[in-house]
């Protein structure tokens, strides 16, 4: 028996484009002290990334798959990294040869590293409620004259879309460079792209441009919102205040939801005018009837998808604000200067009210893979016996 065990060097979070590396440890676990321990073999090992596709059929009208078929796809020598797995392969890289011809003897064990760059044309890692994006590292191994043998490792990518072009070429250095630190340089380009663009990320997230609103419904002005940006990263809050001083009807209650849009590109939709999935993430209530003023903070989640698009399926953000209002004005409760006794001011038993809704689009981009990795569902380990 020989143990496989893979570990993601950084992480089970990735960034599109970005170098990812695992350590790959084959071990014979017999002890040469056993009486029963001998040599293992394996033929070869490879590793390669693949992305795994998969919709609803309720939702998804998928164009049919042609009938021609691998003549070796039965085969159990072909390194085939999705037999087994649902959906379709959307996305795969070249596989790279980790040995040939490996020996071990009871108690060792052989250590290789399989570093590949995430592809940028890919989509993200998704899991909706029509449609799921996942990725997986595929080690196969064989032994002579037996099937081959799958070691997955899911991981997950997040992919920068929207993002503008960098000021400076890919292979400009604008950076200072010390001359004397030379046998870092390979790591140090390697490095270069996934710091520009956490760079540009910074960049985009950091600016602050208030957005003023007038909410409004059709009795008159209930308050004024503001928010402070309208671009945000996983893991960021979402701040927001409220002005209802300045609001000609009572606001009674309102509630701050964060939520995304899943929707199948039209020619893709099972249905004609097929709805759009709408899934909570968060959510603010408060009660404000005679209140000047107010805020909300909403978290974004770490393990959520940012916002993309792809053939199929386009993820998009948004702020749904539900609010509730009194049709006729409400006096506030009046306390004497003079007065000494406690005094409990008791509402209205029976209030009219108009409830109305409004959604604000906001944009929510990545964050550094190595923050999203501590709320990661993977633990970027795995492990087989042969």
């Amino acid at each position: 028996m020989i143990e496989v065990v893979a570990s993601m060097a950084r992480g089970p979070v990735f960034l599109a484009g970005e170098l990812m590396e695992c350590l790959i440890m084959f071990t014979n676990p017999m002890s040469h002290l056993s009486t029963s321990a001998s040599s293992e073999m394996l033929a070869w090992a490879s590793a390669q990334i693949h992305c795994q596709f998969h919709a609803s059929e309720s939702r998804v009208a998928l164009p049919a798959q042609g009938s021609k078929q691998d003549v070796q796809a039965e085969s159990d020598t072909v390194l085939i990294p999705s037999r087994g797995e649902r959906g379709q392969c959307v996305l795969d890289t070249p596989p790279k040869i980790l040995f040939c011809d490996l020996r071990l003897d009871p108690g060792e064990s052989k250590t290789y590293s399989y570093s590949e760059v995430v592809p940028v044309d890919g989509p993200p890692s998704f899991r909706g409620q029509a449609v799921k994006y996942v990725y997986k590292l595929t080690i196969g191994c064989q032994r002579v004259n037996s099937p081959i043998k799958l070691l997955r490792v899911p991981f997950r990518v997040l992919v920068l879309q929207g993002m503008p072009e960098p000021p400076f070429p890919q292979d400009e250095e604008v950076s200072p460079i010390n001359p004397f630190l030379e046998e870092e340089e390979a790591s140090r380009r390697d490095a270069r792209p996934l710091e520009r663009a956490l760079d540009m990320l910074m960049v985009t997230t950091s600016r602050r441009c208030p957005h003023m609103f007038n909410i409004t419904n059709m009795r008159g002005k209930v308050a004024k919102f503001c928010i402070f940006k309208t671009v945000y990263r996983l893991g960021e809050d979402i701040i927001g205040t409220f002005n209802f001083s300045e609001g000609d009807i009572p606001c009674l209650q309102y509630s701050v939801s964060l939520q995304s849009e899943e929707e199948i590109q039209q020619q893709y939709q099972r249905r004609s005018g097929q709805a759009v999935s709408v899934t909570g993430h968060g959510r603010h209530m408060e009660s404000c009837l005679h209140t000047a003023s107010s805020h909300f903070s909403l978290p974004i989640p770490l393990n959520v998808t940012p916002g993309f698009s792809t053939d199929i399926v386009t993820l998009r953000w948004r702020l749904h604000f539900e609010f509730v209002t009194a049709r006729e004005p409400m006096e506030p409760p009046t306390v004497l200067q003079n007065q000494s006794e406690v005094t409990v001011w008791t509402g209205a038993e029976h209030v009219d009210v108009d409830t109305f809704s409004w959604d604000l689009p906001i944009k929510v981009l990545p964050t550094n893979p190595a923050l999203a990795s501590y709320v990661s569902q993977f633990t970027g380990t795995n492990s087989i016996n042969i």
